[in-house]
């Protein structure tokens, strides 16, 4: 419990405030805008890397690999530890997962393990500080005071989850709409211009995210049921995603709807941190995959994840028709 209200993005104002001021920088649009062509490099080498095999499996082959090697090169963790960050990530996001967890003795081992890797990074970082998101949260003050080991620690595993974890949902389940849905992608094709509105909308009908609890502050009657302060209230994404009274046809899937007011990335104070930079990894990894492999199709069943909190997919085995010529000279 004490891990958890030392996160983020469980704290409440003013403390919230102050915590993510720490790193907000690290994601302003300029930042974002360098990371582009690190960004569309590696997305090229992901695709590099299967293109001419004609099959792989879509999870590990291409949606975790972006994701993780951008957040790690933000917060400067070496790439010695990142394959040890994203199997650490897999165990903590997975707790309602036998593969991943049996016990709650085994959640606090894989937090007692990003911890350590938090700590290596830091001993390198207090020796080196950079512009990383490391660095900052090292040096950052909160009411003129530099943050505790353990609050560091748990900064640290906030953004390596959050940063890896949600984008790599949603590549995953991006191309699993693609796929169920031909004519939606045969648009796509034809107009790539399309693409922007179709991560849109990939992020409404199947968000990363399934639930977030909250707790309510004061009496207010929603949708005719009332809610009292002090109640604990869950806020279903899927649902919110589909309000009949914000979308037209909620329940279809359009890749060229324009009113498309969703809120998978969470809403006002919370709203996250990292929205931009997730659209831009999103953008970037689907314009590699559509024009250089643009039959991937299902080369098996798909494995889910077990869990009432992230919509993940664990594996997906999908074929194509090798590129023959792609890739660089």
């Amino acid at each position: 419990l004490e891990m958890v209200r030392t996160m983020m993005i469980n704290m409440d104002p003013p403390q919230h405030g102050k915590f993510r001021r720490i790193v907000s920088r690290g994601f302003t649009p300029k930042m974002i805008d360098d990371l582009e062509p690190m960004i569309k490099e590696l997305a090229h080498e992901i695709i590099d890397s299967v293109a001419d095999k004609g099959q792989c499996e879509f999870v590990n082959d291409i949606a975790c690999r972006l994701p993780m090697e951008v957040i790690c090169e933000l917060m400067g963790v070496p790439k010695e530890l990142r394959k040890e960050v994203y199997n650490l990530s897999n165990r903590l996001i997975g707790f309602d997962d036998p593969e991943y967890q049996s016990s709650m003795e085994d959640a606090s081992l894989a937090a007692a393990e990003m911890f350590v890797v938090a700590e290596q990074v830091g001993d390198m970082k207090r020796k080196c500080p950079v512009q990383d998101l490391s660095s900052k949260i090292l040096m950052g003050e909160v009411d003129g005071e530099n943050l505790s080991p353990f609050e560091y620690d748990c900064f640290f595993l906030m953004l390596a989850i959050a940063g890896n974890e949600t984008t790599r949902t949603v590549t995953s389940n991006a191309m699993t709409l693609f796929m169920e849905y031909p004519d939606q992608k045969q648009k796509l094709l034809d107009d790539m211009s399309l693409l922007p509105r179709a991560i849109e909308e990939c992020l409404r009908y199947r968000p990363a995210l399934i639930h977030f609890r909250r707790t309510a502050t004061c009496d207010i009657e929603l949708g005719g049921k009332q809610i009292r302060d002090g109640d604990k209230v869950l806020i279903w994404y899927p649902s919110v995603n589909r309000d009949a009274d914000i979308f037209d046809d909620p329940d279809r899937f359009d890749i060229t709807r324009q009113e498309n007011d969703h809120l998978a990335f969470g809403v006002g104070e919370h709203y996250c941190l990292g929205a931009t930079l997730a659209r831009l990894q999103l953008t970037v990894i689907f314009e590699e995959i559509l024009t250089r492999i643009p039959d991937m199709e299902l080369d098996g069943p798909i494995r889910r994840l077990r869990s009432n909190f992230i919509d993940g997919i664990k594996e997906m085995p999908v074929r194509f028709t090798p590129e023959n010529n792609g890739g660089r000279a």
